[in-house]
C-alpha cells in the first residue's frame, strides 16, 4: 500500500535533533535537551498518526524512559499503541504503515499495540512491561481510552509484587556485572550505581504514592533536602555524561568504554594533571558517583519497603543503643548518633559481632550516613574512638563485612582521610582490574579467609601462620595502607609507609609493632618480585632476600600480605605457580633465617634422595651417573630431587643420544605442564621453543637452562594456558612432545611467529616499555628485565632479537600480570663484554617492545 511521503518530517527530526545537540554542547543543560527532544519526538509521532488518518479511537501512548520525558540521544523511542478491540484488516494494514513511516523518518521505535485488556495481561505476566505502562503519558489520540486505562492500570496494581519482582529484577541486573561498579568500562545505565538503580528508586517510590521526584522522596521524609539535592546533582551529572556519549558515538551506546573516555573528559573540561590523565579524572568522578547511588538505593529501598511494609517483629535488645528488629541493627534512639558519636563506630563492632545481622534498619542506615559528617579531626583525635576503631579490627569474625559496610555509608573515608582519596581511583596498569579502594578492601578479605577453618584447603600455609602469628591485627592495617598513597606521585610503597606508621603510633601500638606495619607497606611489592623475578634455587638470592626481611616473624607477615595482594588484582593473575614460588621462597628464607644450613643444597642427601625414587621406577642404582657426571654443582643446586628424578630417568641411556628428545608431564605446582627439553646445544634452542609455545597460544611461566660439560642443552619449562581454555593437559602431553620435537629440528627452518594486536585498554592507556640490562648482583652474567604491555610472540621476539646478537638465556621468569608483563632473563654472551654492544642490544630490544 502506498502512503504520503514523510521527507519534510525526516528533515525535521535530523535539523531539530542536530540543534539540540549543538544548543547541549554549547551550553550543556540536561533537563532542556530531554525534555526538548521528547517533544520534537511527540511532535513527528502526531503529525505521522494524523497523515495516516490513524483512527481517532486509538491512542499513542510514550512509554519507559520517553514516557517520564527523558529522551536521550540514541535511545530507543518506546511507544504503545492503545486500542479499543483488536484490529481489523484494513486497521491493521494502517498500524504496519504508521510502524514502517517511524522507520522512515528516522525514529528507531520499540513499539506495542495492545488492547487495555492485553496490557493487563502483560502486565501481570512481566515486571519489565508493568515498570513501563507505569510511566506510560498521553502523546495523540483516544484521551478517553488512556484514562480508562490508567484507571484499570492502577485499580490492579500490587505494590508488594511490583516492589519484589523491582528488586529481584535489580539483583539479577547487578550480578551480571558481577556486583561491582568498578569496571573499567562500566555501563552508565545498567551498571550497579548507575542511572538504573536512581530509576528503581523512583519506580517503588510512585508505588508508595510519592510523586514529585527527588523532592518528593525529601518531602516524604526519606531524604533531607540537601541529600535530595545531592542526588539529584549526581543523577544530572551521569544523565550529561550519558548525553554526550550518546553524541560522541552516534548512536546509543551506554558503556564508557576506553575508546571515548579521553575525549569524554575534554568535553567535561577536565584536563591531565602531574599524576592523572583527564580520563582517569573523569572515571574517578564518576566510580565516586556511582557509590553514593548504590548507597541512596540501598537506604531508600530499604526504606521504601518499611513504608510499605512496616515491620511489626518486637526488637530484641542488645546494650543501652542498639537492638535488633527483624535480623537488622537497630538504633534505640533517633539521636543516637548526634549525642553519643562514638556509637559511628560501635555500631559497626556490634554488627561484625553478630554475623546473622542482614544489615541495617533503613532508619539507622540514614542516621549513620548523616552522621558521618561528625567524623572529623577531633573524633579522630578522641582516644576513645582510636581504642574503639582497633576493637574492630581484632573482632574474630565479621571484620571484612563491617569494613565494607563502612565504606559503603562514607564513614570509612571519613575516619582515614587517606583512604578517602583513593576512593574510586582507577589503577591502568593493565593489571589491577579493581579501583584502589576495592582492591585495598579485597586484601583485607583475602587476609581474613585465612582465619577461616572452612577455608584452610584453599592456602593451607598461609591458614596455618595465620592462625599462629600473635596480633593479626597488624596485618589487616598494613592490608589497609598498603596501596593506600597512590596517585599522589612519588613512590606510594615509601609514602604509604609513612602514613601508616603515624596511623599506627596515635592509636597506641607500640614501637615494634608500629614499625612492623610501616615495615609491610614499605615492602610489600618485595616478596613477589623476588620470587618472580629472580633465581630463587640460587643460594645467594635467599641470602639477600633473607637479610633484607631479617626475621620470622616479618617474613610470615610479608608472605601472608603478598598472597592477599596478588589474589586481589584481578582474578585472573594469581595462579598455582605464583604460590608454588612464593612457597618455596618462604621456606627457603625461613631456613636462612633460622639459621638452618639447608639453604645450601646438600648434594649428596639430594642425589640419594633421587636414587631412591629411581629405584622405585625399577631402575638400577647407578642409572642417573651416566647423566650426572656430566652437570656441575650449580645443576643440583638449581633442580630440586622430583625434578632431578624426573630428568634422570627420562635421559637414562640417552644422554650421548644426537635426537632432540622432549618430555613433558603435569607440573608438580598444580597447574600446567612441566616440560624438559635435552638436545646438543645451539644458538636458536631457546628461540625456537618460545615461538612454538608462542604459535599455540601457551605461556612460559619459567625458563631453566643448563648446558652439560659435554655440550647439551638440558632445559626445563613451567608452561600453563593463561587463557583457561579448558584444554586437558594430559591429552596436551604426546602432542607437545612429538610437535615440539618436530619444531627443534635442525633441519627445519624456524618457523615465525606473528605479533599479536595491542588490546584496546593498552591503545588508549599506553603502558611504558622499559629494558634494563645490569650485571647480575650474584655474578653469574648479566639481568635483563624489561617491563611492557602483553601481546602474542612477545617472547619470541625477545628471544629471536637475544639470539640474533649471539647471546645465550641462562635462566628466564616470565611474569604475566593480567595485560602485562614483567620478564627477567639471566644472559651471557660476548656483545655483553662492551658498552657499545649492551647499548645495541638493549636499543634493538627496546625497538621491539614498542613495535
Amino acid at each position: 500500500m502506498s502512503y504520503p511521503p514523510f521527507a519534510d518530517l525526516r528533515e525535521r527530526l535530523k535539523s531539530g535533533r542536530a540543534a539540540l545537540a549543538a544548543a547541549y554542547l554549547e551550553t550543556p543543560s540536561v533537563p532542556r535537551y530531554l525534555t526538548r527532544h521528547a517533544t520534537l519526538v511527540d511532535g513527528v509521532l502526531s503529525d505521522i498518526s494524523a497523515r495516516l488518518a490513524l483512527p481517532a479511537s486509538f491512542c499513542l501512548a510514550a512509554v519507559g524512559g520517553y514516557g517520564r520525558g527523558e529522551l536521550f540521544p540514541g535511545s530507543d523511542v518506546d511507544v504503545l499503541l492503545l486500542l479499543p478491540h483488536d484490529p481489523t484488516t484494513e486497521q491493521q494494514a494502517i498500524l504496519e504503515n504508521w510502524v514502517q513511516a517511524c522507520w522512515d523518518v528516522g525514529l528507531e521505535i520499540g513499539h506495542s499495540v495492545r488492547t487495555v485488556e492485553a496490557c493487563m495481561a502483560e502486565a501481570d505476566a512481566d515486571i519489565t512491561v508493568e515498570t513501563n505502562l507505569l510511566e506510560a503519558r498521553f502523546v495523540w489520540g483516544g484521551r478517553t481510552l488512556f484514562d480508562a486505562f490508567g484507571r484499570r492500570f492502577q485499580a490492579r496494581f500490587d505494590a508488594q509484587h511490583f516492589l519484589d519482582g523491582k528488586l529481584a529484577e535489580q539483583q539479577a541486573r547487578h550480578a551480571r556485572f558481577d556486583d561491582s561498579a568498578y569496571k573499567l568500562e562500566p555501563n552508565l545505565k545498567d551498571s550497579p550505581g548507575g542511572l538504573r538503580d536512581l530509576h528503581t528508586i523512583h519506580w517503588l517510590a510512585q508505588a508508595c504514592g510519592i510523586h514529585g521526584g527527588w523532592s518528593g522522596i525529601a518531602r516524604a521524609g526519606l531524604l533531607t533536602p540537601a541529600e535530595a539535592r545531592r542526588i539529584a546533582r549526581e543523577e544530572r551529572a551521569l544523565s550529561a555524561l550519558r548525553i554526550h556519549l550518546h553524541l560522541l558515538a552516534r548512536r546509543r551506546d551506554d558503556r564508557l568504554a576506553f575508546d571515548y573516555q579521553t575525549e569524554l573528559a575534554e568535553r567535561l573540561g577536565l584536563a591531565s594533571t602531574t599524576n592523572k590523565r583527564a580520563g582517569e579524572r573523569m572515571m574517578q568522578g564518576y566510580y565516586r558517583a556511582a557509590k553514593l547511588i548504590q548507597r541512596a538505593n540501598d537506604i531508600l529501598i530499604q526504606s521504601l519497603r518499611v513504608r510499605l511494609f512496616p515491620v511489626t517483629v518486637p526488637p530484641e535488645p542488645i546494650d543501652a543503643d542498639f537492638q535488633v528488629r527483624a535480623r537488622l541493627l537497630e538504633a534505640r534512639a533517633a539521636d543516637l548518633f548526634e549525642r553519643t558519636p562514638d556509637a559511628l563506630l560501635r555500631a559497626f563492632i556490634v554488627y561484625a559481632q553478630r554475623p546473622a545481622l542482614a544489615g541495617f534498619e533503613p532508619a539507622t542506615l540514614r542516621a549513620l550516613w548523616r552522621g558521618c559528617t561528625r567524623i572529623d579531626a577531633a573524633f579522630r583525635a578522641n582516644p576513645a574512638h582510636r581504642a574503639l576503631f582497633m576493637t574492630l579490627l581484632r573482632q574474630p569474625t565479621g571484620l571484612t563485612r563491617a569494613m565494607r559496610a563502612m565504606h559503603r555509608y562514607g564513614l570509612l573515608a571519613r575516619y582515614i582521610p587517606a583512604f578517602g582519596r583513593v576512593v574510586g581511583q582507577m589503577q591502568h596498569d593493565l593489571f589491577h582490574v579493581y579501583t584502589v579502594d576495592e582492591h585495598i578492601l579485597t586484601v583485607l578479605r583475602n587476609m581474613r579467609r585465612f582465619t577461616v577453618p572452612e577455608l584452610a584447603h584453599e592456602f593451607p600455609l598461609a591458614s596455618r601462620l595465620i592462625a599462629a602469628f600473635d596480633k593479626p591485627e597488624l596485618l589487616y592495617l598494613a592490608a589497609l595502607f598498603h596501596d593506600i598513597a597512590k596517585g599522589r606521585g612519588g613512590d606510594h610503597s615509601e609514602l604509604g609507609a609513612a602514613d601508616a606508621r603515624r596511623f599506627c603510633r596515635q592509636h597506641g601500638l607500640d614501637k615494634a609493632d608500629s614499625e612492623l606495619v610501616a615495615w609491610l607497606v614499605e615492602m610489600h611489592l618485595a616478596m613477589s618480585r623476588t620470587s618472580q623475578k629472580e633465581d630463587i634455587s640460587d643460594p645467594d638470592v635467599i641470602a639477600a632476600f633473607a637479610a633484607r626481611v631479617g626475621d620470622v616473624r616479618r617474613l610470615t607477615a610479608l608472605y601472608l600480605l603478598t598472597v592477599a595482594d596478588i589474589r586481589g588484582t584481578s582474578p585472573k593473575v594469581w595462579n598455582a605457580w605464583k604460590g608454588k614460588l612464593l612457597e618455596d621462597l618462604y621456606h627457603a628464607a625461613h631456613a636462612q633465617l633460622a639459621g638452618s644450613d639447608e639453604v645450601v643444597a646438600d648434594i649428596a642427601a639430594k642425589q640419594a634422595e633421587a636414587r631412591v625414587n629411581l629405584a622405585l621406577y625399577g631402575l638400577p642404582g647407578d642409572a642417573a651417573d651416566a647423566l650426572w657426571k656430566h652437570l656441575d654443582r650449580r645443576y643440583f643446586v638449581r633442580f630440586d630431587v622430583r625434578d632431578m628424578s624426573w630428568q634422570a630417568r627420562m635421559l637414562w641411556r640417552r644422554t650421548d643420544s644426537p635426537d632432540v628428545l622432549v618430555r613433558a608431564r603435569l607440573s608438580p605446582a598444580g597447574e600446567g605442564i612441566q616440560v624438559l627439553v635435552y638436545t646438543p646445544d645451539r644458538p636458536d634452542l631457546f628461540a625456537r621453543i618460545c615461538g612454538f609455545f608462542a604459535r599455540i597460544q601457551y605461556t612460559i611461566l619459567e625458563a631453566k637452562i643448563h648446558t652439560t660439560r659435554h655440550g647439551y642443552a638440558l632445559d626445563s619449562f613451567q608452561v600453563m594456558d593463561l587463557a583457561n581454555r579448558g584444554i586437558h593437559y594430559r591429552d596436551f602431553l604426546s602432542y607437545v612432545e612429538h610437535e615440539l620435537a618436530r619444531d627443534l629440528d635442525p633441519a627445519q627452518p624456524m618457523q615465525a611467529v606473528p605479533r599479536g594486536r595491542l588490546s584496546r585498554h593498552q591503545r588508549h592507556h599506553p603502558y611504558p616499555a622499559t629494558v634494563k640490562l645490569e650485571a647480575d648482583a650474584q655474578g653469574h652474567g648479566d639481568m635483563l628485565s624489561i617491563t611492557c604491555a602483553d601481546r602474542g610472540g612477545l617472547l619470541f621476539a625477545v628471544a629471536e632479537t637475544l639470539m640474533r646478537h649471539d647471546v645465550s638465556v641462562y635462566a628466564a621468569k616470565i611474569d604475566t600480570l593480567g595485560e602485562r608483563v614483567e620478564d627477567t632473563f639471566l644472559i651471557r654472551g660476548e656483545a655483553l663484554q662492551t658498552a657499545a654492544g649492551r647499548e645495541a642490544l638493549e636499543a634493538e630490544i627496546d625497538k621491539v617492545l614498542s613495535a
